[in-house]
This record gives C-alpha cells, sequence and structure tokens, in this order.
C-alpha cells in the first residue's frame, strides 16, 4: 500500500489559487503514476490530471491551462498547482497512487471551494 495523503484544500476567491500536496508512505514512490480527480456534489468522479515515474503529464480538457501536476520524488510528494479557479472547481480532490501492476490507492480527499 501507497497511503496518499492529501493537504491544501480550502476557500478561494473565483479567479484565484491553491496549490494541493499529496504525500504518499512507499519506498517505491519514483515509479508510482500519480493521479488527481475530483468529485463535485451530484457528480460522478473525474481525473484531472496524472503524472507518471518520467514526468510525462496528462490533463482533463477542463483545467488544461489552469491547473500543474508536478512531482518531488525526494519528498515522495506530489502537487496539483491550481491557477485561475472557478466556481465549476469545487469539489472533493483524491489522490491515487499506482505501483505498476495494482489498482493502486486512494488518499482520503482534500475539499476546495470557489466562491463566485
Amino acid at each position: 500500500q501507497v497511503q496518499p495523503v492529501e493537504s491544501g484544500g480550502g476557500l478561494v476567491q473565483a479567479g484565484g489559487s491553491l496549490r494541493l500536496s499529496c504525500a504518499a508512505s512507499s519506498n517505491f514512490f519514483s515509479i508510482t503514476f500519480m493521479s488527481w480527480y475530483r468529485q463535485a456534489p451530484g457528480k460522478q468522479r473525474e481525473a484531472v490530471a496524472g503524472i507518471d515515474s518520467g514526468d510525462n503529464t496528462n490533463y482533463a480538457d477542463a483545467v488544461k491551462g489552469r491547473f500543474t501536476i508536478s512531482r518531488d520524488n525526494d519528498k515522495n510528494t506530489v502537487y496539483l498547482q491550481m491557477n485561475s479557479l472557478k466556481p465549476e472547481d469545487k469539489a472533493v480532490y483524491s489522490c491515487h497512487a499506482r505501483l505498476p501492476g495494482s489498482d493502486g490507492d486512494w488518499g482520503q480527499g482534500t475539499k476546495v471551494t470557489v466562491s463566485s
């Protein structure tokens, strides 16, 4: 198990920024595929961004150009920098950590609220 733990959520005004962090307890963090998902009230969970061991990234169309995912293997942490936040970005953001060949582990989530 990787046991991701998210932090950094909170309340921000539209147009503002937040940085989410996800710390993973794993000796194999450097080869772990890390991703962020979100679930808004009444909606299904959706993928937001992902980053692989080679620092290749992918993003949902809704956040391209506004969100940036990055990782620090020395700190076993992945970040999600969220800029130009919109009210529709309000959701519970969860981190998913997946070692090769496994289904992965979920964090408990962190809530992001964007006021208009």
